[in-house]
Parts: C-alpha cells; sequence; structure tokens
C-alpha cells in the first residue's frame, strides 16, 4: 500500500510539472479546426487522436521545458519550488514522461493521416527548441506561438489531408494569441530575465513597451479573426464569439499595468481559458445551429 501511495504522489507531482491542465488553452483551438476543416462532425476517432497528439504534444514540450531549465528555475523565486528544481521528481522520470509524450504524438498523427504525420519533422524540433529561445532572443514568445500554430492547423488538417489557407490562419490566430499573453505572463520574470541575461520582450525593452506590444499582438489576432471570419464565410455565432474574444482580451489587458503586475495570473490562466471555449463554442453554433 505504501508502494501505491509514493507511486501516486509522484505521479501527481509529475502532473504539477507538466501543467496538463494548461492544455485546455490550445485544445479547443485544436477542435474548432478539426470541426472547421470537417465543415461539420469530424469522427470520434479523429477527435480522440487529437486529443492524444495534443497531449502527447503538451506534456512532451512541458518536460523538456522544465529539464532544460532546472537551473534557471531553481534560481528564480517564482519558479524554485516546482517539482523537478526542488529535487523531489528526477530527471530521468521527466526525461521519460517527455519521450513518452512525443511517442504518443507520433503515433497519434501517424494513426490520424500520412500529411500529419509529415509534419512531425517540424513539429518535435519547436517544441524541443523553445526553451533555449530566451537564452538568444526576445522572439522566444513568437516562438511559443510558432509551436501553438499547429494546434489548429494540426486539427485541420487531421481531419482534411490538406494544407488549406484557412487552416494556416487559424494557426496564426493562435500563435498569435498565445505569444501575445505570454509576454504579458513574462512581466513577472522581468528583474530576474535581466539579471540572469535572458531574453524577453520585458527584459529587453520595458514593462510598458512589452505590455504595448502584447496589445498590438492581439489586436492583429482580432483582425485575423475578422479576416478568417469574411474568408471561410462564417456566420452570426463565429461574429459574435469575435466580438466577446475582443472585449475579454480588453478585460485581459486592462488587469494589467506596468505599475500593477499583482493580477497577471488572472489574466493569464482565467481569461484565456475562456477566450479558448468561447471560440470553439462559436464556431460550433456557427456550424450546427447559426
Amino acid at each position: 500500500m505504501q508502494r501505491v501511495t509514493s507511486w501516486l504522489n509522484r505521479l501527481g507531482l509529475l502532473g504539477e510539472l507538466v501543467k496538463f491542465e494548461h492544455t485546455i488553452f490550445a485544445l479547443p483551438f485544436a477542435y474548432a479546426g478539426a470541426f472547421l476543416g470537417a465543415r461539420g462532425m469530424p469522427t470520434w476517432t479523429e477527435l480522440i487522436l487529437i486529443t492524444l497528439a495534443m497531449v502527447g504534444a503538451r506534456t512532451s514540450a512541458m518536460g523538456f521545458n522544465r529539464l532544460i531549465d532546472k537551473q534557471i528555475d531553481a534560481k528564480n523565486p517564482r519558479t524554485k519550488d516546482r517539482p523537478l528544481a526542488k529535487g523531489v521528481v528526477s530527471d530521468f522520470s521527466v526525461l521519460s514522461i517527455s519521450i513518452g509524450g512525443l511517442i504518443l504524438l507520433g503515433v497519434s498523427a501517424w494513426l490520424l493521416n500520412p500529411v500529419a504525420a509529415l509534419f512531425l519533422p517540424l513539429v518535435i524540433p519547436i517544441l524541443v527548441i523553445y526553451p533555449y529561445t530566451k537564452r538568444f532572443t526576445w522572439l522566444c514568445h513568437y516562438w511559443l506561438g510558432l509551436a501553438q500554430f499547429f494546434a489548429p492547423f494540426g486539427g485541420w488538417i487531421a481531419v482534411t489531408g490538406q494544407v488549406e489557407l484557412g487552416a494556416i490562419i487559424l494557426g496564426l490566430i493562435v500563435g498569435l494569441w498565445i505569444a501575445g499573453f505570454d509576454i504579458i505572463y513574462a512581466t513577472q520574470d522581468f528583474e530576474f530575465d535581466r539579471q540572469e541575461k535572458l531574453h524577453s520582450v520585458p527584459a529587453n525593452f520595458g514593462l510598458e513597451r512589452a505590455l504595448n506590444l502584447a496589445r498590438l499582438t492581439h489586436v492583429v489576432v482580432i483582425f485575423l479573426l475578422v479576416v478568417f471570419h469574411v474568408g471561410n464565410n462564417m456566420g452570426l455565432a463565429f461574429l459574435i464569439g469575435i466580438i466577446i474574444a475582443a472585449l475579454m482580451l480588453i478585460y485581459e489587458h486592462s488587469l494589467v499595468s506596468a505599475e500593477d503586475l499583482s493580477r497577471v495570473n488572472v489574466a493569464f490562466f482565467n481569461v484565456n481559458a475562456m477566450i479558448s471555449i468561447v471560440l470553439f463554442v462559436a464556431v460550433v453554433l456557427d456550424l450546427f445551429v447559426l
């Protein structure tokens, strides 16, 4: 019984380390890409495989991130209590689940269709290289956005087996949305990043300019949503979804200023999770109801 309890505790720590719950940011967009690609309901097999691919990609990306940043996390007051940084889980355990995530991603993509599998040699290096980018460029947030681009893009390809303009635009929407709020999230490490000579938009350009760039990035997101709406003959429900998402982005940016960063986590976790769900619901309503 003691061994079972110990194993469950270790599993819980690994779950905390890779933050399975953060999958909610991109998973609804992967589903949205699948529904839009199919112009209706994908098969249940496709949805299950897309879910497994997303969980695999997210798990491997977070695992490699934690491994590569272990020493940095141990120094940072905000992250020093993460399980790997504290040494309560082993490097081997994290490496194992990271590789397991890549295998899950690869098998799921291969089972979906050959075109989805063809993108694996591009996607996997992007996921693994991301943690290194903050060591040499402030564009690290946009590299993260590039990784997230493949959530809706991959969902679309999973059901169509084709690369289409709509999938690319949807991927850009998600990638830039993620990049914008990652800039906001990085404001928390502004002083630490400068001290450690790490690169981020806040560390390189200051808090005010960083928040302005995040706002500009999200303005582009709304513009691309409108372009997608027009180019794909979307209806009223999707338009309403765009309006709600725009209002939520305005609210998100109102929560944070260069003088007050106390509500960054509210903006990052609560508002962004709702935006992804709102837009997915808008897609479903547009396709099936309005």
